[in-house]
């Protein structure tokens, strides 16, 4: 239970009689300004962000067709902006490798300034989208269509730099790269290519280094490596081969207006807003998990608010595309890098910002060492890895590789938006021929049933299938309808109960089942969930009523839903046999739905013998269900129940011995690991022992009851003696004396309990523990004897099992129990 504390009051301003109002230009109470502070963690995954961010920028900048700087200015823009205003805290923005063949394609039609004007104004349609809070619909896209997306962008990218790495110029489309590969595999530049290898070869090798050398190696980002390397190679061999020219500052190209034709502009703003919007949120929900799975730190760090992602992602694009660079998005190799490096907030994203900036001002010579291959090996290379085997392996699964393969080769043959669209389409498609697409098939079984089989979702498209399949059985058989699938609509549902009422009326049997073996459940109300209610799969027999008392731990419950459990035989067999006519539907029941379920289990079992981890001694009483409470199955508890939960004592007077040899089987035989004993509320027998004197017993005579109550008359000496403390239920003393008394019991028994000699060999061992608990019947809730308590040392206090919410307690609810109940304990203690 949670508290409202009021806010401390500062006793400096008490002691000065300041008000606590302050004037609207005064400083705060402190007088200091605040403080802006950024965390180690941050400082470090900045700096390691930001050495794999500028050889990508570049690289990324060269595959595009742009000026150099405007990957930089990309990179500076999406760490400042983005990563300020975003709302994914852990997300790196920048330019990104899925956007390269977009931006090379604008380039080429429009120029560079107008493809700088296409970035704002596609920022300005994302600042648009957020408005309107569309950002979650942008997750249904299937991902077998982001997955081919991203795949035909990465061979296209792929392609076009293999040329680079080979010494020559890319073409223009896919196409005309793969056309043009044997005439640029015979026309090799040597130094081009030496250089490239190097590259590669680095980059693939430096994530691999064995021991600690390669723990250590690995903090320094292999793209780093790998590009200053090959520029040291270059510069010490003196090879004949391009670098990077970044020209001044001064001389930047910034944006113009659109120069084009007006579809022309709006189809490639949509383009850049649709690719940049939907590889930000997908990198933001993939942070949120790799987040939410890191180990250490263990900061708090908000989850991603994707609708303030999109106009974070829309600045960024407005503010770079002004700038004269590329467009900003997301990007999952950087916000990986940024995650696994410990960043806990936007801190990081925004210093590698800083850093880029300050490089692409500062560090103008070093950058100019690097050769152009090495950033066409390392662009390539990340083309090939977009072509990602697990993405394949996963479309695959799921059924979705003709998605993935028709937007890949529409991406790669088409263009991107092209591609997308042609994608969607082919998934929307595959959507609905699988809801459409339903198998029907009918059987007779040896004994005579007949079984139709409906597998697929079961639509108005399959009820002219369906229909015939019904009126194809004949009158008065038992028939099961069996369906296996998740929907059921409007016209589907009319046409079955309108066909089983018929059927029934007839003479027939009829039993609507899922394909493990649960009733069909019928609409609760109104047609329109008709759907939803067949998807449950438990519930009413053949939809006609709204009864829902069924559920799976319903064969231990005192309910009355025959006809949701058996035949209409066995129901009117039931009603006229009384209990046991019940018994015989029970058997039914469980026979029909849960020995399906159980029967492996109970064969191993079988076979393994028992071997149960626990032995729970507890009440007879009926409403006592313990597979339920404790949610155990078959085999896992050893269970002795009696009037009473009583352990007699070794030797004691009329000794029972069926619970010692129960005791010592399980102690001795079995190797149990832990014995527990549960009393619960409103115990008859604890009621009996407080109302009758156990030892005067009327008429002289003792009774098996009162005989064997006598095992619980040193529970009742307890409870009143004031030698020993009162057992007591976490935040609240007992409400009367039969639940104190119901707890003093259990703590009793488990005195009882360690006078047995197994018991006390095996707690003697340390192989054997001993628990207390109190089930309470009216609020189903589970209390636990507080662990590390030794019996009679200090208060045995029953502490509540429960959500985390249900279990925090008041710090004051000690000192508010109900005094009338303390009165009453007060009275049957004395």
């Amino acid at each position: 239970m949670s508290a409202c504390v009021p806010t401390r009051t500062d006793h400096s301003s008490r002691a000065t009689g300041a008000s606590r109002f302050q004037r609207p230009h005064s400083p705060p109470p402190g007088g200091g300004r605040r403080r802006f502070r950024i965390a180690g963690a941050d400082l470090s995954a900045s700096i390691s962000v930001f050495l794999i961010a500028l050889p990508l920028s570049l690289g990324i900048a060269l595959a595009t067709g742009a000026p150099l700087q405007a990957g930089l200015v990309a990179a500076a823009v999406g760490g400042l902006v983005a990563g300020r205003f975003g709302g994914a805290p852990l997300q790196v923005s920048g330019p990104a490798a899925g956007l390269t063949v977009v931006t090379a394609d604008l380039i080429q039609q429009y120029g560079w300034r107008t493809t700088c004007a296409i970035t704002v104004l596609a920022g300005v349609a994302q600042l648009g989208l957020s408005h309107v809070r569309v950002a979650r619909s942008a997750l249904a896209v299937s991902p077998a269509v982001v997955h081919g997306m991203l795949a035909g962008i990465g061979i296209t990218i792929a392609l076009a730099q293999l040329h680079i790495v080979l010494g020559g110029n890319p073409e223009s489309s896919p196409v005309d790269n793969v056309r043009m590969l044997p005439a640029q595999l015979a026309d090799l530049h040597g130094p081009a290519v030496l250089v490239s290898a190097l590259t590669v070869a680095v980059l693939l090798a430096w994530p691999h280094i064995p021991g600690r050398t390669g723990r250590i190696s690995r903090k320094i980002p292999a793209a780093l490596v790998a590009v200053s390397a090959a520029a040291v190679l270059a510069a010490l061999t003196g090879m004949n081969v391009p670098h990077v020219d970044l020209p001044s500052w001064s001389n930047h190209a910034l944006p113009g207006l659109p120069e084009g034709p007006v579809l022309g502009i709006a189809a490639a703003v949509l383009t850049v807003t649709l690719v940049t919007s939907v590889q930000s949120l997908l990198s933001a929900v993939a942070v949120d998990k790799l987040v939410a799975a890191r180990k250490e730190p263990r900061a708090e760090v908000e989850r991603s608010d994707l609708d303030r992602e999109l106009a974070g992602q829309g600045a960024a694009n407005i503010v770079s595309g002004a700038l004269g660079g590329l467009p900003v998005a997301g990007v999952a190799v950087r916000s990986v890098a940024n995650v696994s490096a410990g960043a806990v907030s936007r801190h990081s994203t925004m210093l590698h910002g800083l850093w880029i900036v300050l490089a692409a001002l500062f560090l103008v010579p070093v950058i100019d060492l690097i050769p152009l291959p090495a950033l066409g090996a390392l662009v390539m290379v990340i083309g090939f890895q977009m072509v990602s085997i697990r993405h394949i392996r996963s479309a695959s699964r799921h059924r979705e590789m003709l998605v993935y393969v028709v937007t890949f080769a529409g991406v790669a043959l088409l263009g991107v938006l092209e591609g997308v669209v042609i994608g969607i389409a082919v998934a929307v498609a595959v959507a609905l021929h699988r809801l459409a697409r339903t198998h029907i098939t009918a059987e007779t079984t040896a004994d005579g049933v007949h079984r139709i089989q409906v597998r697929g979702q079961l639509t108005f498209l399959a009820v002219p299938r369906l229909s015939r399949a019904l009126n194809q059985m004949p009158r008065g058989a038992d028939v099961v309808v069996e369906l296996d699938g998740s929907f059921m609509d409007h016209a589907a549902y009319e046409t079955l109960q309108g066909w089983q009422d018929a059927h029934a009326a007839q003479g027939g049997r009829v039993e609507i089942t899922g394909r493990s073996g649960d009733r069909f459940a019928g609409p609760s109300s109104g047609a329109g969930s008709a759907g939803s209610e067949a998807a449950a799969g438990t519930g009413s027999r053949g939809g006609k009523s709204t009864h829902t008392c069924c559920r799976p731990w319903t064969p231990w419950r005192n309910h009355h839903c025959d006809n949701h459990a058996a035949t209409p035989a066995l129901v009117a067999r039931g009603r006229a046999g009384g209990s046991a006519g019940q018994l015989a539907t029970g058997l039914s029941a469980f026979q029909r739905n849960t020995a399906p379920l159980v029967r492996e289990e109970l064969a191993r079992l079988a076979r393994e013998g028992q071997t149960p981890s626990q032995l729970f001694i507890t009440c007879a009483d009926s409403r006592l269900v313990t597979s339920m409470i404790t949610s155990s199955g078959p085999g896992d508890l050893f269970t002795v129940r009696n009037v009473g939960n009583l352990v007699p004592q070794p030797g004691a007077e009329s000794t029972d011995d069926s619970v010692g040899a129960a005791i010592e089987y399980a102690v001795d035989v079995l190797k149990v690991q832990s014995i527990t004993v549960c009393g619960h509320s409103g115990c008859g027998a604890m009621q009996a022992l407080l109302d009758t004197p156990v030892n005067t017993p009327p008429n002289g005579a003792h009774t098996p009851l009162r005989r064997w109550l006598r095992h619980g008359v040193p529970s009742l000496e307890r409870m009143r003696s004031r030698n020993h403390s009162w057992a007591r239920i976490s935040g609240r003393l007992p409400a009367d004396a039969v639940e104190q008394l119901c707890l003093t019991n259990v703590v009793q028994q488990l005195e009882h309990l360690r006078t047995h000699e197994a018991v006390r060999r095996r707690l003697d061992e340390g192989t054997l523990e001993l628990h207390g608990m109190y089930f309470h019947v009216g609020e189903a809730q589970a209390y636990l004897l507080q662990d590390g308590v030794r019996i009679g040392e200090t208060d045995e206090v029953f502490e509540r099992v429960g959500p985390v919410e249900d279990s925090v307690e008041d710090s004051d609810a000690d000192s508010d129990a109900d005094s009338d109940a303390e009165g009453s304990l007060e009275e049957s203690r004395a």
